[in-house]
């Protein structure tokens, strides 16, 4: 069987839930958002999973918690700690038969989401009636214009990308299933990679909460499961 990529997007948060910018404001998931975990799961419960990698934030954090609940394989998510001393050295497992029922989890700031800047903690509506319509469309949906001190899409593949080629497509290249949960931007990202997007098609991409993308990988070339 082709090794496989699994791109989840995170549940619904609490603040996405309230229509506000999130951004890397650690907002943890609403109660619709653990439903949508859960649910999303199923969509490959049966895939073997050899490795998970995330972001740095709760959202995401939880919904692979949560998805992996419907797992046929019964294995746990580890979340590792490397370089952070004792928190790593006394999170070691002793046991070569707990490891096993063990998937690790890998966790890296580059797969976080778009950091929204001065737009953070604001209500899209009421930033709508300050700033226009046109000028706020701009700013969440363009390719290349950034928030005010913030980030544009263009910028947060610039960091999402570069890691998901040093990072995780080496592991799906020597035969391993990798599950990756972050966020709708730096997963918008990774799919303009896949497949071959220009900057004009990745902004009508859009990846619902909760949502998963399977991908096989096979001589080098990806292809939508």
């Amino acid at each position: 069987m082709a090794p496989k990529i699994i791109l989840m997007r995170h549940g619904k948060s609490a603040w996405n839930q309230k229509n506000l910018f999130t951004g890397w404001v650690d907002i943890p998931l609403s109660e619709e958002g653990v439903r949508e975990s859960v649910e999303g799961g199923r969509a490959f419960q049966d895939i073997p999973i050899d490795r998970i990698f995330t972001s740095t934030l709760i959202r995401s954090h939880m919904s692979l918690s949560l998805a992996m609940l419907a797992h046929k394989s019964g294995k746990i998510p580890v979340f590792l700690h490397p370089g952070s001393g004792k928190r790593e050295e006394w999170g070691h497992i002793h046991s070569a038969e707990a490891k096993l029922s063990t998937i690790p989890v890998i966790q890296a700031w580059e797969l976080n989401e778009r950091m929204y800047g001065d737009l953070q903690g604001l209500n899209k509506a009421e930033t709508v009636e300050k700033y226009g319509a046109e000028q706020v469309q701009v700013w969440r949906r363009s390719f290349a214009t950034p928030p005010p001190h913030g980030e544009s899409l263009q910028m947060t593949a610039e960091r999402a990308l570069p890691y998901f080629k040093k990072q995780i497509v080496p592991h799906v290249e020597k035969g391993e299933t990798v599950f990756v949960c972050a966020h709708g931007n730096s997963l918008r990202s990774i799919v303009m990679h896949i497949e071959k997007l220009t900057a004009e098609q990745v902004l009508q991409l859009e990846i619902a909460t909760g949502e998963s993308l399977i991908y096989s990988y096979e001589k080098g070339q990806w292809k939508r499961c």
